[in-house]
Protein backbone atom coordinates (compact mmCIF):
# COMPACT_ATOMS: atom_id res chain seq x y z
CA UNK A 1 0.00 0.00 0.00
CA UNK A 2 1.62 3.34 -1.09
CA UNK A 3 -0.09 6.29 0.53
CA UNK A 4 0.60 10.49 -0.46
CA UNK A 5 0.32 11.97 2.84
CA UNK A 6 -0.62 15.90 2.99
CA UNK A 7 -1.88 18.32 5.19
CA UNK A 8 -2.14 21.72 6.29
CA UNK A 9 -3.20 23.48 3.21
CA UNK A 10 -4.44 26.87 4.60
CA UNK A 11 -6.04 27.57 1.80
CA UNK A 12 -7.07 31.22 1.09
CA UNK A 13 -4.00 32.02 3.56
CA UNK A 14 -2.17 35.40 3.70
CA UNK A 15 0.77 35.54 5.09
CA UNK A 16 1.63 39.31 5.86
CA UNK A 17 -1.28 40.35 4.13
CA UNK A 18 0.09 39.17 0.66
CA UNK A 19 -2.72 36.41 -0.86
CA UNK A 20 -1.04 33.13 -1.03
CA UNK A 21 -3.76 31.55 -3.23
CA UNK A 22 -1.84 31.47 -6.75
CA UNK A 23 1.13 30.09 -4.47
CA UNK A 24 -1.25 27.24 -3.53
CA UNK A 25 -2.86 26.78 -6.71
CA UNK A 26 0.87 25.92 -8.25
CA UNK A 27 1.57 23.44 -5.20
CA UNK A 28 -1.32 21.72 -5.87
CA UNK A 29 -0.84 21.21 -9.56
CA UNK A 30 2.68 19.93 -8.67
CA UNK A 31 1.30 17.53 -6.12
CA UNK A 32 -0.71 16.18 -8.60
CA UNK A 33 1.94 15.93 -11.34
CA UNK A 34 3.92 13.86 -7.53
CA UNK A 35 0.75 11.73 -7.80
CA UNK A 36 1.37 11.16 -11.36
CA UNK A 37 4.67 9.76 -11.14
CA UNK A 38 4.50 8.04 -7.74
CA UNK A 39 0.88 6.81 -8.64
CA UNK A 40 -0.06 6.19 -4.71
CA UNK A 41 -3.03 3.79 -3.67
CA UNK A 42 -4.64 6.37 -1.86
CA UNK A 43 -3.96 10.11 -0.57
CA UNK A 44 -4.41 11.28 3.41
CA UNK A 45 -4.64 15.11 3.80
CA UNK A 46 -4.97 15.58 7.75
CA UNK A 47 -6.74 18.92 8.57
CA UNK A 48 -6.41 22.84 8.00
CA UNK A 49 -7.53 22.40 4.75
CA UNK A 50 -8.74 26.15 4.57
CA UNK A 51 -7.02 28.68 6.37
CA UNK A 52 -10.24 30.04 8.30
CA UNK A 53 -13.73 28.66 9.80
CA UNK A 54 -15.61 30.32 6.65
CA UNK A 55 -13.25 29.97 3.08
CA UNK A 56 -13.44 32.48 0.41
CA UNK A 57 -15.24 31.05 -2.04
CA UNK A 58 -11.60 30.95 -4.40
CA UNK A 59 -10.40 28.71 -1.54
CA UNK A 60 -13.22 26.59 -2.14
CA UNK A 61 -12.77 26.43 -5.67
CA UNK A 62 -9.09 25.59 -5.50
CA UNK A 63 -10.11 22.59 -3.07
CA UNK A 64 -13.10 21.37 -5.11
CA UNK A 65 -10.71 20.83 -8.52
CA UNK A 66 -7.79 19.47 -6.57
CA UNK A 67 -10.24 16.94 -5.01
CA UNK A 68 -12.17 16.37 -8.83
CA UNK A 69 -8.52 16.14 -10.25
CA UNK A 70 -8.01 13.13 -7.91
CA UNK A 71 -10.45 11.47 -8.34
CA UNK A 72 -10.32 11.62 -11.95
CA UNK A 73 -6.98 9.32 -11.40
CA UNK A 74 -9.27 6.97 -9.35
CA UNK A 75 -7.47 8.13 -6.21
CA UNK A 76 -9.33 7.30 -2.98
CA UNK A 77 -9.07 10.37 -0.59
CA UNK A 78 -9.08 10.44 3.39
CA UNK A 79 -9.74 14.20 4.70
CA UNK A 80 -10.24 14.82 8.29
CA UNK A 81 -11.06 18.72 9.46
CA UNK A 82 -8.07 20.67 11.05
CA UNK A 83 -8.62 23.56 14.18
CA UNK A 84 -8.67 26.11 11.32
CA UNK A 85 -11.81 24.63 9.58
CA UNK A 86 -15.18 23.93 10.80
CA UNK A 87 -16.18 20.33 10.87
CA UNK A 88 -19.22 20.89 9.58
CA UNK A 89 -18.43 22.80 6.34
CA UNK A 90 -15.35 20.42 5.64
CA UNK A 91 -18.27 17.08 5.81
CA UNK A 92 -21.10 18.54 4.24
CA UNK A 93 -21.96 16.07 1.28
CA UNK A 94 -19.31 13.67 3.07
CA UNK A 95 -22.04 10.87 2.46
CA UNK A 96 -22.39 11.78 -1.31
CA UNK A 97 -19.02 11.55 -1.84
CA UNK A 98 -18.29 8.53 -0.57
CA UNK A 99 -19.11 7.22 -4.49
CA UNK A 100 -16.48 9.35 -5.99
CA UNK A 101 -13.38 7.50 -3.12
CA UNK A 102 -14.03 10.69 -1.58
CA UNK A 103 -14.09 10.21 2.41
CA UNK A 104 -14.56 12.90 4.91
CA UNK A 105 -14.78 12.47 8.60
CA UNK A 106 -17.71 13.42 10.33
CA UNK A 107 -18.28 16.19 12.39
CA UNK A 108 -17.12 13.96 15.94
CA UNK A 109 -20.31 12.11 17.54
CA UNK A 110 -18.56 9.90 19.82
CA UNK A 111 -17.67 6.98 17.27
CA UNK A 112 -14.63 6.27 15.12
CA UNK A 113 -16.13 3.71 12.45
CA UNK A 114 -13.03 2.53 9.93
CA UNK A 115 -12.40 2.40 6.75
CA UNK A 116 -11.42 -0.94 5.31
CA UNK A 117 -8.73 -0.79 2.42
CA UNK A 118 -7.07 -3.88 0.98
CA UNK A 119 -3.76 -4.93 -0.68
CA UNK A 120 -1.91 -7.68 -1.77
CA UNK A 121 -1.04 -8.53 2.38
CA UNK A 122 -5.11 -8.35 3.55
CA UNK A 123 -6.71 -5.92 4.93
CA UNK A 124 -6.25 -2.31 6.77
CA UNK A 125 -8.32 -0.24 8.28
CA UNK A 126 -8.22 3.23 8.48
CA UNK A 127 -9.75 5.56 11.09
CA UNK A 128 -10.01 8.85 10.81
CA UNK A 129 -10.43 11.56 13.75
CA UNK A 130 -11.11 15.24 12.99
CA UNK A 131 -9.76 18.02 15.20
CA UNK A 132 -10.84 17.15 18.59
CA UNK A 133 -10.76 19.28 22.45
CA UNK A 134 -11.23 17.51 25.48
CA UNK A 135 -14.94 19.47 25.67
CA UNK A 136 -16.21 17.85 22.52
CA UNK A 137 -15.27 14.30 23.67
CA UNK A 138 -16.92 15.12 27.61
CA UNK A 139 -20.13 15.55 25.69
CA UNK A 140 -20.31 11.37 24.75
CA UNK A 141 -18.32 10.22 27.96
CA UNK A 142 -20.18 11.94 30.83
CA UNK A 143 -18.59 9.24 32.93
CA UNK A 144 -15.16 9.06 32.08
CA UNK A 145 -12.21 11.64 33.83
CA UNK A 146 -11.17 13.97 30.61
CA UNK A 147 -9.07 16.77 31.99
CA UNK A 148 -6.49 17.18 29.57
CA UNK A 149 -6.12 16.48 25.32
CA UNK A 150 -4.34 13.10 26.11
CA UNK A 151 -7.06 12.06 28.31
CA UNK A 152 -9.68 12.64 25.47
CA UNK A 153 -7.66 11.21 22.75
CA UNK A 154 -7.26 8.29 24.72
CA UNK A 155 -10.64 7.58 25.50
CA UNK A 156 -11.57 8.01 21.64
CA UNK A 157 -9.17 5.72 20.89
CA UNK A 158 -9.70 2.74 24.03
CA UNK A 159 -13.37 3.02 22.46
CA UNK A 160 -12.83 2.34 18.89
CA UNK A 161 -11.60 -1.42 19.94
CA UNK A 162 -8.26 -1.64 17.96
CA UNK A 163 -7.07 -5.05 16.93
CA UNK A 164 -3.53 -4.52 17.41
CA UNK A 165 -2.53 -7.81 15.50
CA UNK A 166 -4.26 -5.80 11.87
CA UNK A 167 -2.72 -3.10 10.18
CA UNK A 168 -4.12 0.07 11.41
CA UNK A 169 -3.75 3.41 10.34
CA UNK A 170 -4.89 6.89 12.25
CA UNK A 171 -5.27 10.15 10.59
CA UNK A 172 -5.60 12.77 13.41
CA UNK A 173 -4.91 16.85 13.67
CA UNK A 174 -3.16 17.39 17.02
CA UNK A 175 -0.50 18.23 18.68
CA UNK A 176 1.64 15.49 19.67
CA UNK A 177 4.24 15.91 22.70
CA UNK A 178 8.04 16.21 21.19
CA UNK A 179 7.12 18.18 18.29
CA UNK A 180 8.74 21.39 16.80
CA UNK A 181 6.52 23.82 15.68
CA UNK A 182 6.55 27.19 13.72
CA UNK A 183 5.09 30.21 14.51
CA UNK A 184 2.84 29.96 12.27
CA UNK A 185 0.71 27.17 14.46
CA UNK A 186 -1.91 28.04 16.78
CA UNK A 187 -0.84 26.17 20.24
CA UNK A 188 -2.13 26.99 23.73
CA UNK A 189 0.05 28.90 25.77
CA UNK A 190 1.85 25.96 28.34
CA UNK A 191 1.20 23.08 25.98
CA UNK A 192 -1.89 22.22 26.90
CA UNK A 193 -2.74 20.80 23.99
CA UNK A 194 0.06 17.91 24.13
CA UNK A 195 -0.88 14.54 23.82
CA UNK A 196 1.14 11.74 24.81
CA UNK A 197 2.48 9.29 21.70
CA UNK A 198 2.22 6.65 24.20
CA UNK A 199 -1.63 6.13 23.27
CA UNK A 200 -0.67 5.25 19.45
CA UNK A 201 0.86 2.20 19.86
CA UNK A 202 -1.80 0.06 18.45
CA UNK A 203 -1.26 2.02 15.13
CA UNK A 204 1.08 0.66 12.28
CA UNK A 205 1.29 4.50 10.68
CA UNK A 206 -0.44 8.04 12.48
CA UNK A 207 -0.88 10.54 10.01
CA UNK A 208 -0.63 14.05 11.48
CA UNK A 209 -1.56 17.46 10.54
CA UNK A 210 -1.25 20.78 12.45
CA UNK A 211 2.97 21.32 12.93
CA UNK A 212 4.28 22.57 9.64
CA UNK A 213 8.14 21.47 9.77
CA UNK A 214 7.54 18.07 8.01
CA UNK A 215 9.13 15.46 11.04
CA UNK A 216 8.56 12.17 12.91
CA UNK A 217 7.55 11.85 16.62
CA UNK A 218 9.59 8.51 18.10
CA UNK A 219 10.25 7.37 15.04
CA UNK A 220 9.01 7.50 11.61
CA UNK A 221 5.48 5.19 12.59
CA UNK A 222 3.74 8.62 13.74
CA UNK A 223 4.62 11.72 11.07
CA UNK A 224 3.77 15.39 10.88
CA UNK A 225 4.33 15.62 6.47
CA UNK A 226 4.44 19.40 7.15
CA UNK A 227 2.48 22.08 5.42
CA UNK A 228 3.07 22.49 1.55
CA UNK A 229 4.04 25.85 1.46
CA UNK A 230 6.03 28.11 3.94
CA UNK A 231 3.94 30.14 5.57
CA UNK A 232 5.95 32.27 8.09
CA UNK A 233 9.87 34.08 8.87
CA UNK A 234 10.66 30.73 10.66
CA UNK A 235 9.25 28.19 8.30
CA UNK A 236 12.14 30.40 5.43
CA UNK A 237 14.47 27.71 5.83
CA UNK A 238 12.42 24.37 5.83
CA UNK A 239 12.37 22.44 2.53
CA UNK A 240 8.88 21.73 1.92
CA UNK A 241 8.00 17.81 0.56
CA UNK A 242 5.14 15.69 0.36
CA UNK A 243 4.89 12.32 2.66
CA UNK A 244 5.39 9.03 0.49
CA UNK A 245 4.34 6.26 2.69
CA UNK A 246 4.80 2.42 1.88
CA UNK A 247 3.38 -0.39 3.66
CA UNK A 248 3.87 -3.86 3.63
CA UNK A 249 2.96 -6.79 5.82
CA UNK A 250 2.70 -6.37 9.37
CA UNK A 251 5.81 -4.44 10.98
CA UNK A 252 7.08 -3.55 7.24
CA UNK A 253 6.87 0.34 7.17
CA UNK A 254 9.25 2.52 4.86
CA UNK A 255 8.38 6.59 4.65
CA UNK A 256 10.39 9.13 2.41
CA UNK A 257 9.71 12.29 1.21
CA UNK A 258 8.96 14.27 -2.16
CA UNK A 259 10.50 17.71 -2.36
CA UNK A 260 8.04 20.80 -3.35
CA UNK A 261 9.47 23.57 -4.95
CA UNK A 262 6.73 26.93 -4.65
CA UNK A 263 6.49 29.28 -7.45
CA UNK A 264 7.52 32.20 -5.30
CA UNK A 265 10.57 30.92 -2.40
CA UNK A 266 10.65 32.58 0.87
CA UNK A 267 14.16 34.40 1.84
CA UNK A 268 15.67 36.44 4.66
CA UNK A 269 18.36 38.92 3.95
CA UNK A 270 20.40 41.14 6.62
CA UNK A 271 22.70 44.11 6.52
CA UNK A 272 22.44 48.11 6.09
CA UNK A 273 20.47 49.80 3.57
CA UNK A 274 22.90 50.45 1.39
CA UNK A 275 24.16 46.85 0.80
CA UNK A 276 20.84 45.82 0.32
CA UNK A 277 20.34 48.21 -2.20
CA UNK A 278 23.76 47.76 -4.05
CA UNK A 279 23.05 46.15 -7.26
CA UNK A 280 25.86 44.00 -7.39
CA UNK A 281 24.07 42.12 -4.33
CA UNK A 282 20.27 42.36 -5.91
CA UNK A 283 21.39 41.51 -9.10
CA UNK A 284 22.96 38.34 -7.89
CA UNK A 285 19.70 37.33 -6.25
CA UNK A 286 15.45 36.97 -7.36
CA UNK A 287 14.24 39.98 -6.01
CA UNK A 288 10.63 38.45 -6.97
CA UNK A 289 10.74 36.42 -4.61
CA UNK A 290 9.16 36.78 -0.40
CA UNK A 291 11.29 38.33 1.03
CA UNK A 292 12.29 39.02 5.27
CA UNK A 293 14.77 41.93 5.40
CA UNK A 294 16.76 43.17 8.45
CA UNK A 295 18.33 46.24 8.22
CA UNK A 296 21.42 46.75 10.78
CA UNK A 297 21.63 50.86 10.21
CA UNK A 298 21.72 52.85 13.70
CA UNK A 299 18.87 55.02 12.36
CA UNK A 300 16.00 54.07 10.48
CA UNK A 301 15.85 54.64 7.09
CA UNK A 302 13.25 57.57 6.32
CA UNK A 303 10.22 55.86 3.80
CA UNK A 304 12.42 52.46 3.93
CA UNK A 305 8.85 50.20 3.26
CA UNK A 306 8.82 51.75 -0.05
CA UNK A 307 11.95 52.79 -1.58
CA UNK A 308 13.33 48.57 -0.49
CA UNK A 309 9.83 47.62 -2.60
CA UNK A 310 10.78 49.00 -5.36
CA UNK A 311 13.63 46.31 -5.51
CA UNK A 312 11.78 43.48 -3.61
CA UNK A 313 8.30 44.22 -4.65
CA UNK A 314 7.44 40.78 -2.61
CA UNK A 315 8.81 41.83 0.75
CA UNK A 316 6.92 40.34 3.26
CA UNK A 317 8.76 42.68 6.51
CA UNK A 318 11.12 44.99 7.11
CA UNK A 319 13.06 45.14 10.53
CA UNK A 320 15.86 46.14 12.44
CA UNK A 321 18.87 45.11 14.38
CA UNK A 322 20.72 47.50 16.12
CA UNK A 323 21.92 48.93 19.16
CA UNK A 324 18.54 50.12 19.90
CA UNK A 325 16.71 47.03 18.75
CA UNK A 326 18.44 44.96 21.14
CA UNK A 327 18.59 47.34 23.98
CA UNK A 328 15.29 45.81 26.16
CA UNK A 329 16.15 48.09 29.25
CA UNK A 330 12.92 49.86 30.74
CA UNK A 331 13.74 53.96 30.71
CA UNK A 332 13.17 55.24 34.07
CA UNK A 333 12.08 58.68 34.81
CA UNK A 334 14.37 60.20 37.04
CA UNK A 335 13.86 63.86 36.06
CA UNK A 336 13.53 66.20 39.29
CA UNK A 337 13.70 69.64 37.55
CA UNK A 338 10.66 70.61 36.17
CA UNK A 339 12.45 73.02 34.04
CA UNK A 340 14.65 72.19 32.06
CA UNK A 341 13.82 72.60 28.17
CA UNK A 342 11.45 70.39 26.49
CA UNK A 343 14.35 69.86 23.38
CA UNK A 344 16.75 69.14 25.93
CA UNK A 345 14.31 66.07 27.59
CA UNK A 346 13.58 65.00 24.38
CA UNK A 347 17.04 64.78 22.96
CA UNK A 348 17.94 62.68 26.48
CA UNK A 349 14.91 60.88 25.73
CA UNK A 350 16.25 60.18 22.15
CA UNK A 351 20.29 59.52 23.16
CA UNK A 352 18.33 56.79 25.78
CA UNK A 353 16.04 55.20 23.61
CA UNK A 354 18.32 54.33 20.34
CA UNK A 355 22.11 54.20 22.30
CA UNK A 356 23.20 57.34 20.03
CA UNK A 357 22.75 61.07 20.07
CA UNK A 358 20.37 63.14 17.39
CA UNK A 359 21.83 64.06 14.61
CA UNK A 360 22.09 68.12 13.74
CA UNK A 361 19.21 67.82 11.11
CA UNK A 362 17.46 65.56 13.71
CA UNK A 363 17.80 68.16 16.25
CA UNK A 364 16.80 71.07 14.22
CA UNK A 365 13.89 69.44 13.27
CA UNK A 366 12.49 68.80 16.43
CA UNK A 367 13.98 71.68 17.86
CA UNK A 368 11.51 73.78 15.39
CA UNK A 369 8.70 71.47 15.49
CA UNK A 370 8.53 71.91 19.61
CA UNK A 371 8.83 76.18 18.58
CA UNK A 372 5.83 75.61 16.14
CA UNK A 373 3.67 73.62 18.70
CA UNK A 374 4.43 75.54 22.05
CA UNK A 375 5.08 79.17 20.68
CA UNK A 376 5.23 81.49 23.58
CA UNK A 377 5.08 78.74 26.11
CA UNK A 378 8.71 78.33 25.97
Amino acid sequence: MKILHLSDLHLGKKVNEFSMINDQQYILNQILNIADNENPDCVIIAGDIYDRPSPSAEAVQIFDDFLFCLSERKLPVFIISGNHDMAERISFGGRLMKSSNIHIAPVFNGKITPIELKDEHGSINLYMIPFIKPFNVRKFFPDKKIEDYTDAMKIVIENMNVNSDNRNILIIHQFITGASFSESEELSVGGTENIDADIFDDFDYVALGHIHRPQNVRGERIRYCGSPLKYSLKEANQQKSVTIVEMGEKGNLNIRTSPLTPERDMKVYKGTYKEITDPDFYDNIKTDEYIFITLTDEEDIPDANRKLRKIYPYMMQLSYDNSRTRNHSIIKNDIKNEKIPPMQLFAEFYEAQCNHKMSSEQYEFVDNLIKEVWGEIL
